[in-house]
């Protein structure tokens, strides 16, 4: 036995004899060790899936082979393995890495796939199953587009980094139903981080593993204009039947619903009918929901009452390896000097990251010619100066306002709180809000490790008195004017 297999063993024997098992030592033949190593395998799998995906697609699986750098997991049919492929390899390499060595692969296999098949029955019988399967997979798709839905935004093509490893387990949670507490699901970021990409993954998922939910998805734009429409024709009840009918409803750019009074009320009643029917929701929002003006007191309540996450500004590695993901995906290929360049020159957001590839990729494609790093700078002149603009960071803003104030920079992250300083620091902190990309978390830490909710306070405080003291406007005015420059 390899040292693989026997380092898994002994993890499963801890667990079994904890659980009253008979572990895998217990066992003589190495088939059977095989076995119970994918018995506490598939355990982990169950956390990871809902129970009618695991009954469906895994129910049946065995271990056919473990070797010290793969598993191979044999399934009934070739159905059975191209769907899990499709679908479920990043749930089934996790829930491997558990027991097993993390550089295992997992692999899938039809049982008795090493034999050859030469029957011309059972040839026309594996034919007529990849049809089958084939006919599933264009129907699901015609479901999914019919919902609204991109059947490209699914969790496996996203990328995950640590600016958003937090959104994405709770998407995921919530797609594989065992994310129940999280209701409503609210997902907040800026632009262009893959808010959209994970709220409808959520929904592909879903409906994957159960074609019948009823999955909605629209943003909350459609929402309002469907509402409209549904009053001046006096069929309200078809607009709510619609709505609040849903197992699943996905409501894209919820800040758009601020000061539209009406819509709010209906979304109100349609929320909570959809809590009472235990229905999941998922919002997105382009920042946090008590940061959204003109919004109802009651509906920001409910969107905190479940679970909040973020979605940051990728860092340099998670960017490099969404490009290399795309360049995959489209079967672009670049060198690794140019994929570097690129990385460390457009930040801001993973939407226009992926436009300067496509860019290149164009240019390539066309003209036949390697893209060098000077060619690059040249075909993406307009990308570049709009990310080259000057980028206001955190110190600059507390270095500015310290100096403006005439109060020292250390007390910006100390805990002293007389009125002249607790109130400068507070115009750095919604200062840092407006004019950076930092999140909350990454703000507080830079004001002497405050949490979130002290820089929310200040960011709401600050707003009161722009409107109320004109001597606040005119400062606050001054130091974005100076910061600027």
């Amino acid at each position: 036995m390899n040292t693989t297999r026997a380092e898994a063993t002994k993890m499963h024997d801890i667990h079994s004899k904890a659980n009253n098992l008979p572990t895998a030592s217990e066992i003589t033949t190495p088939k059977a060790a095989d076995q119970t190593i994918w018995n506490a395998v598939s355990g982990y799998l169950q956390e990871l899936l809902s129970p009618d995906a695991y009954q469906r697609w895994f129910d049946g699986a065995t271990c056919a082979e473990i070797s010290q750098s793969e598993i191979r997991i044999a399934v009934p049919s070739d159905i059975h393995q191209v769907w899990i492929e499709t679908n479920f390899m990043p749930e089934l390499q996790s829930a491997v890495s558990q027991v097993l060595d993390a550089s295992v692969v997992a692999r899938v296999c039809v049982e008795g796939s090493d034999a050859v098949t030469t029957n011309d029955s059972e040839k026309a019988e594996l034919d007529c199953s990849v049809s089958m399967l084939a006919a599933d997979k264009a129907s699901l798709d015609k479901k999914l587009k019919g919902v609204g839905l991109n059947p490209l935004f699914n969790f496996k093509r996203f990328v995950v980094g640590r600016n958003s490893e937090f959104a994405h387990a709770a998407c995921t949670a919530v797609a594989s139903g065992s994310g129940v507490s999280y209701n409503p699901l609210f997902i907040h970021g800026g632009s262009g981080l893959g808010k959209t990409h994970l709220m409808q993954s959520v929904g592909n998922r879903m409906l994957s593993e159960n074609p019948n939910a009823k999955v909605v998805y629209l943003t909350s734009e459609k929402f309002t204009n469907e509402f409209i429409d549904s009053v001046k024709k006096g069929d309200l009840e078809k607009f709510r039947r619609k709505y609040r009918k849903a197992d699943v409803l996905l409501i894209d750019d919820i800040q758009f619903l601020a000061g539209k009074e009406r819509s709010q009320e209906e979304f109100f009643h349609t929320f909570n009918t959809l809590l009472d029917l235990q229905s999941q929701i998922v919002l997105t929002s382009d920042r946090p929901a008590c940061e959204i003006k003109h919004f109802e007191p009651r509906l920001i309540s409910r969107f905190e009452s479940g679970l909040t996450v973020e979605t940051q500004t990728p860092r340099m590695e998670t960017r490099v390896a969404i490009l290399r993901k795309k360049m995959d995906d489209w079967d672009v290929k670049l060198t690794d000097e140019v994929i570097r360049f690129l990385a460390e020159r457009i930040r801001s957001n993973v939407r226009r990251l992926e436009g300067a590839l496509v860019r290149l990729a164009t240019y390539a494609s066309l003209g036949g010619t390697t893209i060098t790093i000077e060619r690059a700078e040249t075909l993406l002149r307009d990308i570049l100066r709009e990310e080259g603009a000057k980028q206001v960071t955190i110190d600059a803003i507390q270095k500015a306002v310290s100096e403006h104030f005439d109060i020292r920079l250390a007390d910006m992250s100390s805990r002293r709180r007389p009125a002249n300083i607790a109130f400068a620091r507070q115009i750095a902190m919604y200062l840092s809000r407006k004019m950076t990309q930092s999140s909350l978390m990454e703000i507080g830490d830079a004001f002497g490790g405050r949490d979130h909710g002290t820089v929310i306070h200040a960011v709401k405080k600050v707003e009161q008195r722009i409107g109320k003291e004109s001597l606040v406007r005119d400062t606050v005015d001054l130091l974005d004017a100076m910061l600027q420059r």
